[in-house]
């Protein structure tokens, strides 16, 4: 049955019973078991420009709870602003990344540094990035989103433009650890804004939304890089990040206010911060969809860093043709996420859909497995190409979806559990992805191997840890 689901400005007005046809159970009580009472918006817009009634977004002066005509339309220009910074942020993090890459030969000649050296520059921003967000969420969750937010974003500026004029690659790799230090303050904090502002299947939805912005990220910043070396150096790669960095400062200070009141923050201080991530960790649920995705993660990962030799080295493709392949399994990620997001959610439960996805994760890992083992005989690049078009446009059921489920359960420290989430999906895929390549260059079996261990894990902790039946049950019995 659909769920219920909207806007926090939105639910607002309009008054619920908590009993109502797919109500989700996690929405009537806490994580601790207490009723869950919404803490309100305070800022930035939580219009859903479908909704048939246009609200006004908390937070906005004078703003009626029902808006006219010109003002609704105003409002929806303004949920899409704030939809497109926070899309911004996320999208910023793998641009950071991937617009680099094409430039790893020149700063190797450059700096005059084994390639090996180099590459760390990548590990040092992506363990920025893990590390990066347990120490923003809790800072989040106690001062606020906007202002963490705002210094993480100055931070990344600062940090970009020393990456532009690091004269060697020791200082090069310690700029972009603080450039991935500071970016995850828009990893980390897009999430908590989007539980600030939403619950249930309207949350679920804005994550689709987001996979869109951040899922044409990668796809686009290698592009960018290979033409922004056509006019300057590495360095200017740099340039263009900072730049990027300082609008989106601007656009942030300007546009995205604060969407945690005052009396929603926490107060207290290391401890405090330790403390609520051991009791986030001890929900056996909320641990469950964490782990989960972040096995969805590792499937991810494992792609990512084995697909250019699997495909150009086992199947012979060229780099034209692997682009090709990369570019199409990204855009069936993006479909399938907004086709998660505008069709399936509020039609049917979230943990319906999820397992749904998961299990055609697995059954394309599994399909890989087969063929890469040779259990079909000798199969071309087609056959292996369609399975991971398969699984890779099933992390668009998954990845919205465990995030969405897991932050329903904590809008008491939204800020620390997205900082979970998120560190916890980076470590699992660090882990993961170096072993795709234990066996040598010869076979592409311990990338299926890790493929199908992972999803199949990931499975099991949604099972024996979130345990869907139960709140299936409990709604069924409208408790």
């Amino acid at each position: 049955m659909p769920e219920s689901g909207g806007s926090r400005a939105q639910r607002a007005h309009i008054p619920t019973s908590g009993t109502g046809p797919g109500a989700d159970a996690d929405l009537a009580t806490g994580a601790d078991g207490h009723p869950a009472v919404p803490h309100g918006d305070a800022g930035a817009l939580s219009v859903d420009p479908a909704a048939p009634q246009a609200t006004a977004p908390a937070g906005i002066p004078g703003a009626p709870s029902a808006l006219p005509a010109p003002a609704a339309k105003a409002a929806r220009r303004t949920g899409l602003l704030v939809t497109l910074v926070l899309g911004g942020l996320t999208a910023l993090p793998p641009l950071s990344m991937d617009m680099y890459l094409p430039a790893l030969p020149a700063v190797t000649d450059s700096l005059s540094a084994p390639a090996a050296t180099i590459q760390l520059t990548l590990t040092a921003c992506l363990a920025g990035m893990a590390l990066g967000q347990l120490v923003v969420g809790p800072m989040s969750d106690r001062w606020g989103r906007r202002t963490p937010l705002l210094l993480g974003m100055v931070v990344y500026v600062l940090a970009t433009a020393l990456c532009a004029l690091a004269p060697t690659a020791g200082l090069l790799i310690g700029f972009r650890l603080l450039q991935g230090l500071a970016g995850a303050a828009g990893i980390v904090i897009a999430r908590a804004v989007v539980r600030d502002l939403y619950d249930g299947v309207e949350m679920a939805r804005f994550f689709s939304t987001l996979m869109l912005i951040s899922g044409a990220a990668p796809i686009v910043a290698p592009l960018i890089g290979g033409q922004v070396m056509r006019f300057t150096d590495w360095r200017g790669i740099f340039v263009v990040l900072t730049a990027v960095g300082v609008v989106l400062t601007l656009v942030v200070w300007k546009w995205l206010h604060e969407t945690l009141p005052p009396a929603a923050r926490h107060t207290g201080g290391v401890t405090d911060a330790l403390r609520t991530m051991r009791g986030l960790l001890a929900d056996r649920v909320f641990t469950g969809y964490m782990v989960a995705g972040g096995l969805a993660f590792a499937v991810l990962f494992a792609y990512i860093s084995a697909s250019p030799f699997v495909v150009q080295e086992i199947y012979g493709a060229s780099p034209q043709t692997f682009s090709l392949l990369f570019g199409l399994n990204s855009i069936g990620l993006i479909a399938v996420g907004q086709i998660n997001g505008k069709l399936l959610v509020g039609r049917f439960r979230l943990d319906k859909v999820l397992g749904f996805g998961l299990a055609v994760i697995v059954l394309a890992a599994v399909a890989l497995l087969l063929m890469t083992t040779g259990v079909f005989g000798e199969v071309g690049l087609v056959p292996v190409a369609a399975g991971l078009f398969v699984l890779m446009s099933a992390m668009g059921l998954a990845m919205p979806n465990t995030n969405a489920q897991a932050l329903m359960r904590t809008k008491h420290a939204a800020g620390s559990a997205s900082a979970l989430l998120g560190t916890s999906s980076f470590l699992i895929g660090a882990v993961a992805s170096p072993l795709v390549g234990v066996a040598g260059e010869e076979t592409a079996v311990p990338m299926a191997v890790v493929q199908v261990v992972c999803a199949v894990a990931a499975v099991g902790c949604f099972l024996l840890l979130c345990r869907p039946w139960q709140r299936a049950g409990r709604e069924a019995g409208g408790l």
